[in-house]
């Protein structure tokens, strides 16, 4: 699991997706998350130098899962072009496309497994949104699955008084909102991705 605050679980004392996928499908699991980081390749704790420094290359990965970074929203990072290309060096990682593909091309050509991404529920952010539409375009391409918890009308359609239990702010779950809210919506497509 590679990402930042929403994958760390920092509203919910870290217990989040990453824990309750382990504890549902009875598999171990390595976090790779930093609260406030970006997939933007912008210093030593983005996405990218965290993936390339901090996740053994030799351990066997069934799967990686990464969290499409709200932080890239706050901090109005450049959406960027999709590559033509395929090779590590096609992508810019300056731009949120270019971390992208290159999050997706390495854990490809390191660990020869599928990749999964993940959006946040809808909140309001037109950036966040843009880049859900990028990233959906970049599936196209990779043959990748995407999570699209922005785009669910179920995930979404919620009342005031659950995003009250299932949300400490507009972003970020609660223990409640990952186990009871997303987690369903995870559990049938990491089946889908990996058999049961």
């Amino acid at each position: 699991f590679l990402g930042s605050s929403v994958t760390y679980g920092s509203a919910s004392l870290q217990q989040g997706i990453p824990e309750y996928s382990a504890e549902r499908f009875g598999c171990e699991y390595t976090k790779e998350a930093v609260s406030g980081t970006t997939l933007v390749d912008n210093g030593d704790s983005s996405y990218v130098q965290r993936l390339l420094n901090n996740v053994d290359k030799d351990e066997h990965y069934d799967l990686v899962i990464c969290q499409l970074s709200t932080n890239d929203a706050t901090k109005e990072m450049p959406l960027g072009e999709i590559s033509e290309g395929f090779d590590l060096n096609d992508f810019d990682t300056q731009t949120i496309a270019g971390a992208i593909e290159y999050i997706i091309a390495y854990a490809k050509e390191t660990w020869d497994c599928p990749v999964v991404f993940y959006t946040q529920a809808k909140y309001d952010s037109e950036h966040y949104g843009k880049m859900v539409d990028l990233l959906l375009e970049i599936q196209k391409k990779w043959d990748i699955t995407v999570i699209d918890l922005w785009n669910d009308e179920e995930i979404n359609n919620i009342t005031e008084e659950q995003k009250e239990i299932y949300l400490i702010d507009h972003i970020h779950p609660t223990k409640a909102g990952y186990k009871e809210w997303w987690l369903p919506k995870f559990q049938k497509t990491l089946y889908e991705v990996i058999g049961e």
